[in-house]
């Protein structure tokens, strides 16, 4: 018998060799669209002088199809579908977000590239851009600032919100901390992942807080959720159940969208099913199968069947 991952009612089995890799990389996130197709955003290069990227795109065993991108992306970072099979993509250093169709057509872009924004304003290293049931686009901005905002399904900023110095940023890129940390409600330590469920509410993965926290559709904050290991990326299921991607330390946590926790898997190894690095974007395709992505090593990107 295959060996089983997962807590509770999810359990998995790992598929083994999933992907036919065309290139070496590091995978930042990953989607599914309606065909149950894989999108794969990965980082082909980082170095002081290069930094590019590319989408690359599997069928559901793992056959490469195709890739696209290359003349666009700088780094990596955010990938969600929509249900009409628009892909979001954000890119953190060059300050965008932006659509495309499944052939890698540009549909709209957001913030303008290689331009930082305004303080409080779109965008500064934006982490992840996502869709709600009204078809209004909200987008977390967490790097180099601690905010989060809403657009129309057009692209017209309605609002913005979050507070806190980015000291993620001073520390890891500056080499000096002189911010104060935002830690309050309301207040962001890196914003890495904004998630909408079907009453519009938002859930912000509140990274070096080790938290989400719930806003309602005007950035009102309603209550938090503690304990989460550094929190890099969300889904909701059918259920109303949160999928979280914890990074350097955790695993896969299920959470009730009323805060309950169900439990979490997954743990740091070299065997398969194990983190080779660390969970960094996670999806569900339409047979609730898993899909995990990691940085920190290369090609890491892993494969769980629901059973």
């Amino acid at each position: 018998m295959k060996e089983r991952f997962g807590v509770g009612d999810y359990q998995y089995e790992l598929v083994e060799g999933w992907g036919e890799w065309p290139l070496s990389g590091v995978a930042s996130d990953v989607a599914t669209d309606s065909q149950d197709r894989v999108y794969v955003a990965v980082r082909t290069a980082k170095t002081a002088e290069s930094k590019t990227g590319a989408i690359l795109v599997f069928d559901k065993d793992g056959k490469y199809l195709r890739s696209w991108g290359e003349d666009l992306f700088t780094s990596c970072h955010g990938l969600w579908i929509s249900p009409a099979d628009e892909v979001f993509h954000t890119d953190a250093a060059d300050h965008t977000v932006t659509k495309f169709n499944t052939e890698g057509k540009v549909l709209m872009t957001l913030g303008t590239r290689d331009e930082l924004g305004a303080p409080g304003m779109p965008f500064r290293m934006p982490t992840r851009a996502v869709g709600s049931t009204s078809g209004d686009i909200y987008v977390s901005d967490g790097y180099q600032q601690n905010r989060c905002h809403k657009f129309t399904p057009d692209g017209e900023l309605v609002l913005s919100w979050g507070k806190g110095d980015p000291l993620y940023y001073e520390r890891e890129v500056l080499g000096k901390v002189t911010g104060t940390p935002g830690d309050g409600p309301g207040e962001f330590n890196l914003p890495h992942d904004i998630t909408v469920d079907r009453n519009d509410l938002s859930y912000v993965q509140d990274r070096e807080n080790h938290r989400c926290q719930v806003f309602d559709p005007e950035g009102n904050y309603i209550t938090e959720w503690s304990g989460i290991r550094f929190p890099n990326d969300a889904v909701i299921d059918e259920n109303d159940v949160m999928h979280i991607a914890e990074g350097p330390g955790g695993g896969i946590l299920l959470v009730k969208l009323d805060g309950e926790v169900i439990g979490r898997w997954g743990e740091k190894g070299d065997a398969p099913g194990q983190w080779t690095g660390a969970p960094h974007g996670l999806w569900l395709d339409s047979h609730g199968d898993m899909y995990v992505a990691e940085v920190g090593a290369q090609k890491a990107l892993q494969k769980f069947a629901r059973v």
